[in-house]
């Protein structure tokens, strides 16, 4: 049985001023990002990006990944909450982040940038998407350290105990997600985005990828307490990832039979 080191999630203090844990893992996710895309520029030049579009979309997806985690986890999560307490909606140092109104953030500000580059939409996604996974898996060591969003009880080796979630063993979830969405749907976008694939095809296999990786993990992923489990036994997480794996699926289909050419 392993106990959680209870990190100090200010990860440097400066008198009475501190840079937390969690803000330090969104800029790692951002540098990874614009690094990645770079080595994109350089070595896949059937893109077609240059480092300015390279810098319009790492300050876009900053934006939407900021507003729609936001919005996301107040309209999946807690809508009853905000909608009685609306000042808390900006107390975003207590956390609420949610992937999926993150990821749909992404989307809508995708959305703006092939419109001021006149760019199709799902070539930007397609390139887009191998950047992403490192820094997914940066959010959720963020989530290890600060101790939350801890698994579901269980019996295995590697159990940890959690401080403020009672004296049982729990998975460390967090470390789960960091492994599935961060390194793994990482090596395989890499890789499959090393060859030049049919228009919408790199994003069908984030979609599914993520979609997939998520749905398991939440089995072992202690359900939030203000929601619990909903129809079928299934979590909020996985009822929010089915549909990126069925888009996933109908857009690997119509990328190779060229829809999107």
């Amino acid at each position: 049985m392993l106990v959680h080191p209870q990190f100090d999630p200010v990860a440097i203090h400066i008198g009475s001023f501190g840079i937390h844990w969690y803000g330090l893992m969104y800029l790692t996710a951002f540098l990874a990002f614009f690094a990645l895309g770079k080595l994109q520029i350089q070595h896949r030049k059937w893109h077609g990006w240059t480092l300015p579009m390279l810098d319009d979309a790492l300050f876009l997806g900053a934006l939407g990944v900021v507003l729609g985690g936001r919005l996301g986890f107040i309209l999946f999560y807690q809508p009853a909450h905000y909608l009685a307490n609306p000042l808390d909606i900006l107390k975003v140092w207590q956390g609420g982040m949610s992937f999926h109104g993150g990821f749909l953030g992404v989307l809508v500000a995708m959305w703006f940038f092939s419109r001021k580059y006149k760019l199709k939409w799902l070539r930007i996604m397609d390139f887009v998407a191998p950047l992403v996974p490192l820094g997914l898996g940066a959010g959720r060591m963020g989530n290890f350290i600060n101790g939350e969003l801890w698994g579901r009880t269980t019996d295995v080796p590697w159990g940890m105990i959690f401080q403020h979630a009672g004296d049982l063993p729990r998975h460390p979830s967090q470390l789960y997600q960091f492994a599935l969405e961060g390194i793994v749907l990482f090596g395989v976008l890499w890789w499959f985005s090393k060859k030049q694939r049919p228009v919408g095809a790199i994003s069908a296999v984030f979609l599914i990828g993520y979609g997939a990786g998520r749905f398991i993990v939440e089995f072992a992923r202690e359900p939030d307490s203000y929601l619990g489990l909903l129809s079928l036994g299934l979590s909020m997480g996985q009822w929010l990832s089915l549909p990126m794996i069925l888009a996933g699926i109908w857009m690997w289909v119509q990328a190779y039979k060229q829809k999107f050419a």
